[in-house]
């Protein structure tokens, strides 16, 4: 397990190298350019010259990604000239806020798919099986941002019992976490019908197996039946699934802080994007990857720990 885990920590450092490189040479090549990016356009050519060479942007590209490598080791990944801030401070205050998000998320989208893929499976093939997974392919097939707009129209403008915007939303003690309701429902309900529809295939998989059918021959009850012997086999896929997705699920994420003005690194990714503050956004990517390769390895290492036939060397 420990050479595991030390091969896939190297390829991990290999994977945000590359990604790093890729975005580095991306945002460096897109028209205008960073200096024009903090002047405007109406900048003189003068005042161009004199910032690129004050920024060591005159230098060849291989040196600049060296320099920024080196010193995004050190911690420092770099100065926002839109906020006035350093990237490394202002990832410090929007992370927490979207790890809070991704994770709530994330944990409720796991509660309710397990026992609802759970049921699917065990109940295939009859009326509530059809119903649910006509409902669950409506949720896979809406846009994050469609099933946004649908919860502040119906929880907000009609019924209006949650806010629809979180701009002032804190970590602290004391914060409104109401707030919080409809970005974390937007995300759970894309990633609840995704599980689901994996834990379900899973189940009946498992139920179809010599093991499951030798205890319903020996008198098991259907919830020793489901608990004992089809649950824990038919989480593996979901872990792996849920390693694999973190990607798209951080993606999603940047859309829903948008819709709702949630002060998380998705909207600090957004307004960058927007303002072409080059520094915040190769934080953020750097970020980003960080969490797809930790989120990878975590299901790996998940999935040996619920299947003991899988040992890792």
């Amino acid at each position: 397990m420990t050479g595991f885990v030390v091969r896939r920590f190297g390829q991990a450092v290999v994977v945000m190298i590359i990604v790093s490189i890729v975005i580095f040479g991306i945002l460096h090549a897109l028209p205008g350019g960073l200096v024009r990016a903090q002047l405007g356009p109406r900048a003189t050519a003068f005042s161009v010259h004199e910032l690129t060479i004050q920024e060591g942007l005159n230098k060849p590209i291989v040196v600049q990604y060296g320099i920024w490598a080196w010193h995004a080791l050190q911690g420092r990944l770099g100065f926002s000239y839109k906020l006035n801030e350093s990237v490394g401070a202002l990832l410090s205050q929007y992370l927490p806020r979207d790890l809070l998000l991704v994770g709530i998320s994330l944990l409720l989208a796991i509660a309710i798919a397990v026992p609802l893929g759970l049921w699917q499976g065990y109940r295939r093939n009859r009326p509530d099986d059809h119903a649910l997974s006509a409902l669950m392919l409506v949720f896979y097939s809406m846009p994050s941002f469609l099933l946004g707009v649908i919860l502040i129209v119906v929880l907000n403008i009609w019924v209006d019992v949650l806010p629809s915007t979180a701009t002032n939303f804190g970590t602290g003690l004391g914060t409104d976490i109401s707030v919080l309701a409809l970005p974390v429902f937007a995300l759970c309900l894309g990633n609840v019908s995704y599980f689901s529809r994996y834990m379900r295939s899973s189940t009946v998989d498992n139920l179809l197996s010599d093991h499951v059918r030798t205890a319903l021959a020996k008198g098991a009850s259907p919830r020793r039946l489901l608990l004992r012997h089809v649950l824990r086999n038919s989480l593996t896929s979901t872990v792996t699934l849920i390693g694999l997705t973190l990607p798209y699920v951080l993606s999603g994420s940047l859309i829903i802080e948008a819709l709702f003005n949630y002060p998380g690194m998705g909207l600090l990714f957004w307004n960058a994007a927007q303002d072409r503050d080059f520094p915040v956004l190769l934080g953020v990517v750097l970020v980003v990857t960080v969490a797809t390769v930790v989120g990878n390895l975590l299901a790996d290492l998940g999935y040996a720990a619920l299947d003991p036939r899988i040992r890792y060397k």
